[in-house]
């Protein structure tokens, strides 16, 4: 059924696009359904042009035909279309569960708007029930991941930090080359605290806390699909 949901909330989605657009491509099972819709109307006649936020998520707009950029050549998108591993009602996310986080923080980040698309599986109450993906850089990981461990429980986030492997049993690299730590958490109280404490270790490349940057959020579920709009400032 969830199946179903990720691609309402895509059809959904694929009203907001509009011809001309520069748009950010998300990475994830959700927001490949959305590329996939995106592809049809690309074919159909649509005008538009996109940033991948990842190899994957380039590789499946490349073979839909739909025309594609860099943040060198357009800095400024108009929209980002991207999925979530948590959501709550403040429209704090969790991302990186595909490993794609750095890149699509900074394709978030230089969008007019981001909105999210998810099934309703996705949305809590608190954050941290999904491990907090942290991406870090090779060079002394073991040493990053004790900084990242003292720091979280400075910020009241205690909880196994374990290194991700990929299918090869080696471990999971990221198309920046860097590791990535799952941080098993379990609830995050306070997502601004630990967001600042994960900034403050050296190593630390991004995390998966998006804070601030999702304009819009659309989750379809049992009831239907439901809207939710950022208040941020309120």
């Amino acid at each position: 059924m969830t199946d179903a949901w990720k691609l309402q909330a895509a059809e959904r989605a694929i009203t907001l696009v509009e011809p001309g657009m520069k748009l950010g491509l998300g990475t994830g099972s959700t927001a490949a359904k959305f590329i996939d819709l995106l592809g049809a109307k690309v074919k159909a006649g649509l005008d538009v042009i996109g940033v991948a936020t990842s190899e994957t998520t380039r590789a499946q707009a490349s073979a839909l035909g739909i025309r594609l950029t860099t943040l060198e050549d357009d800095p400024l998108l108009d929209l980002t279309i991207d999925g979530a591993d948590e959501i709550d009602d403040a429209l704090q996310l969790i991302k990186g569960g595909g490993g794609a986080l750095l890149r699509e923080k900074i394709v978030a980040a230089a969008s007019e708007r981001m909105i999210v698309i998810a099934d309703a599986s996705k949305r809590v109450p608190v954050l941290g029930a999904y491990p907090l993906p942290v991406e870090v850089v090779r060079f002394g990981f073991p040493a990053t991941r004790k900084m990242i461990e003292m720091l979280s429980a400075d910020a009241g986030c205690t909880g196994h930090v374990h290194l991700r492997m990929g299918q090869d049993g080696q471990p999971f690299v990221t198309d920046g080359g860097n590791y990535i730590f799952d941080c098993a958490f379990g609830r995050i109280e306070d997502a601004d605290a630990l967001d600042e404490a994960l900034k403050l270790v050296p190593g630390v490349v991004e995390n998966g806390l998006f804070l601030g940057l999702a304009d819009a959020a659309i989750i379809a579920g049992a009831a239907g699909v439901e809207v939710l709009e950022a208040r941020y400032g309120e």
